[in-house]
């Protein structure tokens, strides 16, 4: 008797699917080590969050960088996440010619409240295993920033980052890619709910 096995993608079948129309034009997928994952719904302190780095982020970045939120990032050879936001290198083509690359990365951003253990679990080593040297999580659950950075591979073969900074929701942090550049985070953390 034979196991039933999961089809997992490639990127180019990923993208013959979307050609094809067999994804919805409001369908809220990404591909993640070859598997189609359906991204969970957001809540109202994720939209908020969201509303306040769409903000502040446009201002700080300028014309230093591109700026992508919930856009595809192709990891190579068969994971395309799509990131709340991404800094990427300034392109002549603005990524017309194609999805930004693990080279264009210049940090990934994640709002995690329901979604911050598949942030944490499944995030950390794709970004690291793609060698993006920079992963934010705005951990909603926690109310902090969890910085990641100088991904790594173990002798098992086992991706991550070998360090995690936390900074505090009432606290500032410089941008790993423009030192001089600095986000305080009482501007994009909502305020906590007491009941």
């Amino acid at each position: 008797m034979s196991i039933a096995q999961a089809k997992r993608f490639t990127l180019d079948e990923y993208h013959r699917l979307g050609e094809l129309g067999f994804f919805h034009e409001d369908d809220h997928i990404e591909l993640i080590n070859g598997e189609i994952i359906e991204m969970a719904s957001k809540g109202t302190a994720h939209e908020t969050c969201l509303r306040n780095l769409l903000r502040e982020l446009p201002k700080l970045v300028g014309d230093r960088a591109t700026l992508q939120s919930q856009a595809p990032i192709a990891l190579p050879p068969n994971s395309e996440p799509e990131p709340d936001f991404a800094i990427l290198q300034n392109r002549d083509d603005n990524y017309l010619s194609g999805h930004p690359q693990p080279a264009d990365v210049l940090l990934v951003m994640e709002v995690s409240d329901s979604s911050l253990a598949y942030d944490q679990d499944v995030k950390i080593p794709l970004y690291a295993k793609a060698g993006i040297a920079d992963y934010w999580i705005f951990n909603l659950f926690d109310n902090y920033l969890e910085a990641y950075s100088e991904p790594y591979q173990d002798n098992q073969g086992k991706h991550g980052y070998l360090n995690k900074r936390i900074i505090l929701s009432n606290q500032i942090i410089n941008f790993p890619c423009f030192p001089d550049l600095s986000l305080d985070l009482v501007r994009v953390f909502p305020p906590k709910i007491i009941f």
